[in-house]
């Protein structure tokens, strides 16, 4: 409250290195180790005895930085609530308790500390924040980097072009991405290997596990990828049988259902 009257930022000393953020680090270069030695996500979660959400968070991090920052990247519980009070705050309604007892009306489930917080760099002079455009969803780029680039609307295009600039690995895995894409739809299977070793080269850590589990099977993948036969009939039929088992469950004996098998074949 006293900085509130004076109009001065508090000090903040700096927080020493805690257990966390060093454990932390630790796991995240042991998830990234193992990543790179070509281990599943499965795999390194039983040998590390950690979640596989967790170690999935661990393997799409490049930087432990950002699993140790403030919160984590998660967002505040005022988040929802800023533009509302950047209004009443503008309006020149500028008591933090105040203002907490509106947003509590509206859903807010934290302090007035949380508010006076935010409040306190305007109230020293500072110009008032504008509320910053929503960043992206991890769907809406994932949708963004699968899809064909002609299907894209300008506005995706541009939001695309925006999130690569700021990532060179995200960049790298959107042309790894798309050369993969036209290696399945033009059946150019004997492009794989080379595809292959590019990411092995400089891929993300998820790309490369993608690689190594093409490597379990690499002859199926090529052919599945050159050739223009598929099992699709097959897995039609296997489909349509089970759909009878189904049916069939609990009303007739053995025969019946044979009978049914033979004529939808």
């Amino acid at each position: 409250m006293r900085d509130e009257q004076l109009g001065t930022s508090p000090t903040l000393s700096p927080t020493p290195e805690g257990a966390l953020p060093t454990r932390t680090r630790e796991r995240h270069q042991q998830v990234q180790a193992r990543l790179g030695a070509g281990e599943s996500i499965s795999g390194i979660s039983r040998a590390l005895r950690l979640d596989r959400r967790t170690v999935r968070r661990f393997a799409r991090a490049g930087d432990p930085d950002q699993l140790t920052g403030p919160r984590a990247g998660m967002p505040s519980l005022l988040d929802p609530f800023k533009p509302y009070l950047l209004e009443r705050f503008t309006a020149g309604h500028a008591n933090a308790v105040a203002l907490t007892r509106e947003i509590t009306a509206l859903g807010y489930r934290g302090s007035d500390k949380t508010v006076r917080s935010w409040l306190h760099p305007f109230r020293a002079g500072l110009p008032a924040p504008t509320t910053p455009p929503k960043p992206p969803t991890v769907r809406e780029v994932t949708g963004w980097l699968t899809r064909h680039p002609d299907r894209l609307g300008e506005d995706e295009h541009l939001a695309l072009k925006a999130v690569l600039d700021r990532s060179p690995v995200l960049s790298t895995t959107a042309r790894q991405v798309r050369a993969f894409a036209q290696i399945l739809t033009e059946r150019q299977g004997q492009r794989l290997r080379a595809w292959m070793a590019d990411v092995q080269a400089g891929g993300a850590p998820a790309m490369r596990s993608f690689v190594n589990g093409l490597r379990t099977d690499l002859d199926a993948v090529t052919a599945g990828l050159t050739l223009p036969h598929n099992s699709g009939p097959v897995e039609g039929t296997v489909n349509k049988i089970k759909m009878i088992k189904r049916q069939m469950y609990g009303r007739a004996n053995l025969d019946l259902l044979r009978i049914r098998v033979l004529h939808a074949a």
